[in-house]
């Protein structure tokens, strides 16, 4: 049974009519990319379950992605190639899981970033985990993990690196649509999150926004960011606004400051957190431009693999960056019910 159908039976969500589709573009050198990137991530794995980025750091934020990257491919905690691997990243994330909620170092000063990948990544194991008792404890895990990040919410409607509590109520605009997405998927899989929360955070990310529609770094300011204003369409997505001006304005900042071509329009930081969200909006758009879009960026991707299979761009690290990149490459796939049209 296919991720989503599960769902269907045991909570009825709303994305439940909207099954896995098979990807239009069967290209074999695609196939192979993703392939040995997962490949390389899997061995990458540590016996304790988690993957971390450079330095040893990361490594609850670099397991949920990680493992996302291994969902997308079709793999399950059940059955699948990468099922060992999924269940090794399950097991590590739920033993992170604090009694207060947080998934993650209370003293990593940016446990925001990988409470909210693990939230989306939990999530969409929860609706295929075929385990009563696995099923069951993942079910507590994240309804504690929805309510660690309601209460670490700041009064503007935010979230900042770590809770309001811990960060004198800073908030910015990355940690906030990491934050918005992770409760959105857990909403989709049943898991209970009040309406108001997420309707406070995408009233901040508007107040965030300027005038050419580029989201800012925080509300108080920091110029308009073309990553974050990626991430927010693909939050505003997730919530079911797909054609609002709100959203066209959005969509049309990304369109003239994000490109696939070239170098891969590598002409500001971040690239790859910008894409991987971009990605998501693009493939819900659909149509010719995502097509045009998705083979520029599947060729770009291609060209700076290494041989290992893995991406050692940025200064995170080749765990982060393989995980994201092989995560745009399989959008297609339609496993994951986060990322379906």
């Amino acid at each position: 049974m296919r991720r989503g159908l599960l769902l269907v039976g045991l909570c009825g969500m709303l994305w439940a009519s909207a099954g896995p589709v098979a990807a239009k573009n069967n290209d074999p050198k695609i196939k192979q990319s993703v392939t040995r990137a997962l490949d390389w991530l899997a061995a990458e794995q540590k016996p304790q379950g988690f993957w971390e980025a450079q330095g040893s750091q990361y490594r609850v934020a670099m397991t949920a992605l990680a493992g996302n990257a291994l969902l997308c491919e079709g793999s399950t905690t059940m059955r699948g190639k990468y099922a060992k691997h999924i269940r090794n990243a399950v097991s590590y994330l739920l033993e992170m899981s604090h009694p207060n909620g947080l998934i993650g170092f209370e003293n990593d000063y940016h446990y925001t970033y990988g409470h909210g990948f693990s939230m989306l990544f939990l999530s969409q194991v929860f609706g295929e985990e075929e385990d009563a008792a696995r099923r069951e404890e993942l079910r507590v895990k994240l309804t504690k993990a929805v309510e660690f990040c309601v209460s670490a919410q700041t009064t503007a409607g935010g979230w900042g690196y770590v809770s309001a509590k811990d960060g004198n109520d800073f908030d910015e605009g990355s940690t906030c649509v990491t934050q918005v997405q992770g409760l959105r998927a857990c909403r989709n899989a049943g898991i209970p999150v009040s309406k108001e929360v997420i309707d406070r955070a995408v009233a901040y990310i508007k107040k965030c926004t300027t005038p050419e529609g580029g989201v800012q770094y925080s509300i108080k300011g920091g110029g308009a960011r073309p990553p974050i204003t990626a991430a927010a369409v693909a939050c505003m997505f997730n919530s079911g606004d797909y054609d609002s001006e709100y959203v066209k304005k959005l969509m049309n900042y990304c369109r003239q400051n994000l490109s696939a071509t070239g170098d891969n329009g590598r002409s500001f930081g971040h690239w790859h957190y910008a894409h991987y969200y971009y990605a998501q909006a693009l493939f819900r758009v659909g149509g010719a431009e995502w097509d045009k879009y998705y083979l520029q960026i599947s060729d770009g991707l291609m060209r700076q693999q290494t041989p290992t299979g893995s991406w050692k761009e940025g200064h995170v690290g080749p765990v982060y960056v393989t995980a994201i990149n092989a995560t745009i490459l399989q959008i297609e796939n339609g496993y994951l019910p986060i990322y379906q049209r």
